[in-house]
């Protein structure tokens, strides 16, 4: 029971760590010569420079990739709107960090910051032999590889802390800034001395309170960024699901204690099924049939950015348009309807709510307001979005 007269609340929402947005960015992370730039071209279609040489790519290169949903795709042909908007992923291939990168090694500080721009890493780690592709590190080790990444990112976040909290420190002695700018002082010391502690410390790894989350927040650590580890393997070994790194990297992963997820993929694989599609759909079956129904993982490796971000999809729906919008999980109906418009949010009187899931089986809203278990809802400010929700926001500003 709470103080007499005080509705109990429950316990306190944690917030997440990262940026809660609409349009979201995923970096493509590794050392050089791993097949960065091979991914990003058949993830995106795209055709940029992908030689066999460190630092081909400086600038970050970046596309706009549509997010695959069964469910945007129903909607679409139930309404048949004057515009469709489909969830857009953000793809920023980074060059290639090398040892020594934290300290400015291989261009290493501005490709830093090109990840400090991302919302989760995708991080690309060799696990293919092949003598006509050289290896910066001079021999395949994916393990070694994954490490020296995460050094140098933690290296790079622990400087931060370092010029954050001399720049701070004689301010807060003399009082300037209150207890908030105190608080802050206070906790990147902590985030440094974390850091500092263990070589495999990283800071999403650790359990902070709410306060803290606000002030990381605002200083976008490299190590806070979720990670998916993209394991790019020759074709056979793909297709047979058979590579000696594989229970080694998952040993890592697990060691780092941030449960990650681990998915083994082909690039040069990829690279064939992108041209037997250009060769037409019976070569693309053939190809698939050939390789005991291996298809593109592409779409997973999206789906799984977004998990890893935890993020959710609700959508609008109407004759005029069809929508798939972005939020983070557990975000409340307000803050929901404030990522189509501030004024949304500002003026939010309340969230008429609708199952996809309903409207799938009676296809219409009538149907569903009338047969429909749940129906139409009427929800107010503490109604928290849900998956696949269907949405129309009542406000007035």
């Amino acid at each position: 029971m709470g103080p007499k007269g005080k509705k109990d609340e429950g316990p306190e929402k944690i917030p997440l760590l990262g940026r809660s947005k609409n349009n979201v960015t995923i970096g493509i992370v590794g050392l050089p010569n791993v097949g960065k730039s091979s991914f990003f071209n058949v993830m995106t279609k795209l055709s940029i420079p992908a030689e066999n040489f460190p630092f081909c790519t400086i600038e970050p290169n970046v596309a706009k990739v549509p997010v695959p949903d069964k469910r945007f795709k129903f909607l679409c042909d139930t309404y048949k709107p004057k515009s469709e908007v489909q969830a857009v992923l953000t793809v920023t291939d980074i060059a290639g960090l090398v040892r020594g990168a934290s300290e400015g090694q291989g261009l290493g500080n501005a490709f830093l910051s090109h990840i400090a721009a991302v919302d989760a890493i995708y991080h690309v780690v060799r696990g293919f032999e092949d003598v006509e592709v050289t290896h910066v590190e001079e021999s395949v080790d994916p393990v070694r590889d994954m490490d020296i990444i995460h050094n140098e990112l933690r290296l790079k976040d622990i400087d931060h802390c370092a010029k954050q909290v001399e720049g701070m420190e004689k301010n807060v002695n003399r009082g300037i800034g209150g207890k908030e700018k105190k608080f802050e002082f206070e906790t990147l010391k902590k985030v440094k001395e974390y850091l500092e502690a263990d070589r495999m410390n990283d800071v999403r790894k650790h359990k902070w309170n709410g306060k803290e989350i606000d002030v990381l927040n605002r200083h976008n650590f490299l190590t806070a960024k979720p990670v998916i580890y993209l394991v790019n393997l020759g074709v056979r070994q793909y297709i047979k699901k058979a590579s000696k790194w594989l229970p080694k990297i998952g040993e890592y992963v697990a060691s780092r204690g941030c449960g990650d997820t681990i998915l083994p993929m082909s690039v040069a694989y990829e690279q064939e099924l992108m041209d037997a599609e250009l060769s037409g759909a019976d070569a693309k079956k053939q190809l698939v049939k050939a390789n005991g129904g291996a298809r593109s993982i592409i779409p997973r490796i999206v789906h799984k950015g977004y998990d890893a971000l935890r993020l959710i999809h609700y959508f609008t729906a109407g004759k005029d348009e069809v929508k798939c919008w972005t939020i983070r999980q557990g975000m409340l109906a307000p803050q929901a309807a404030g990522v189509i418009h501030t004024d949304f949010e500002r003026g939010f009187i309340c969230a008429q709510v609708m199952k996809f899931e309903e409207f799938q089986e009676h296809g219409s809203e009538v149907v569903v307001k009338e047969k429909g278990k749940y129906g139409v809802r009427t929800e107010g400010k503490q109604y928290e979005v849900q998956d696949g929700d269907m949405i129309f926001f009542k406000f007035n500003v």
